[in-house]
This record gives C-alpha cells, structure tokens and sequence, in this order.
C-alpha cells in the first residue's frame, strides 16, 4: 500500500503500541540504508516535509535524519507492507546516512553489483561544473558534448572489435570504457540512467 495522509490510519499502529518499524531504501541503487521507527506525528511529518522523520525512542521525540548534520533522506515514495505492520521509505540520501560517517547502517552488507552502477553515476554527475584539472571527468566535460558523443563512438567501436575477435578481457575493459562514458554523456545532456531504464521499462511492457 503507497502511504498518503488519506490513509494512514489503516497501518497497524496497534500492533507495537503506536510504534511501526521503517526500513529506509536508497531509491537508485537500492542499497539499505537505515532503519527506525514512526509514530503517526513522524509519518505525517515526513509526508508533509518531504523528509524522512522517525520518532526517537532514547530522545522521547520526533527526529528528521539529518535535523543537525544535514545529510537528510529526501522522500520519494513510502509504502507499507502487506500487513501494514512495516513501512518502506525509498529516499535520496544527501549525504553519509550512518551517525558514524558511512554511506549507511550496513557498510559491511554485500550490496547488489548493479548499484555501484548507481554510485558511479552520482560521483560522475558530481563532476560537472569542477575544475577541469581536478579530474578526467570535469575535463570530458569541460571539452563539451561532442567530444563525449565522440568518445561514445570510439569505445562502442573497440567494444565490438574486441567481441569480434572474442578477447574476453578486452571485452570486459572496453564495455566499461563504454558504459562510462555514456553516463558521461547522458549527464552532459542533463539525463541519467533512470531515463534509459524508463524506456526499457515501457518497451518491455
């Protein structure tokens, strides 16, 4: 069940007194990032700021992750289980989500391979605007859209040579240059990954 504040009071708050435990899902790469606990006040909360808010047990009280050091879960979608006993929150994390300093709660959790995809694509969005001295990505993208559209073509070209002549080991370092550099070029063209994956999304529909 998608949370909206017509809604809420259909969760099972009865079942921990007033208390329902929220698991909080990185909302592009998937990774988890924390968990807490909501009353109604931190729900409603954080349906109206767009932030994700839990209700402090040790502190007696409502607590925005992020309230002090900034690094806040930017609401994109929550969702109860099927029990409603359980809440999902997929948010965008703005910063390090674990009080110590790392990523999230689980840094030492094997992690689906396909969200470094996810990772890298933030770090490489990260780039534009820099210096183009601070980086080979801040100079692809100091150079501008053709020369990355060129790059594209280049490495899609030794892609295929080496899946041609089956050089295995190639095959793998150039479909890397390749899929590098075509986030380059959708983050020069102000798109993302999600874009291309909402077209897979529809075609295979």
């Amino acid at each position: 069940m998608i949370i909206n504040k017509d809604n809420i009071a259909e969760l099972a708050w009865d079942k921990m007194d007033g208390l329902i435990p929220c698991m909080v899902q990185h909302a592009t790469s998937g990774a988890l990032q924390m968990q807490g606990y909501m009353n109604v006040a931190a729900l409603e909360k954080t349906l109206a700021t767009g932030n994700v808010t839990f209700y402090s047990r040790s502190k007696q009280r409502l607590w925005t992750k992020g309230e002090e050091s900034g690094n806040v879960l930017e609401l994109v979608q929550i969702s109860a289980d099927c029990d409603k006993d359980a809440i999902l929150a997929m948010a965008i994390p703005h910063g390090p989500t674990c009080h110590k300093g790392t990523p999230t709660c689980w840094p030492d959790a094997i992690t689906p391979e396909l969200s470094f995809i996810a990772g890298l694509e933030q770090v490489i969005a990260s780039r534009k605007g820099a210096d183009a001295s601070s980086s080979y990505t801040a100079s692809l993208y100091a150079k501008g859209i053709k020369r990355i559209a060129q790059k594209v073509g280049e490495e899609g070209v030794e892609t295929a040579l080496a899946a041609t002549v089956k050089d295995l080991e190639e095959l793998k370092n150039e479909s890397a240059d390749l899929l590098y550099h075509l986030i380059v070029l959708l983050q020069a063209s102000d798109l993302s990954l999600k874009d291309v994956v909402g077209v897979l999304k529809e075609r295979h529909k």
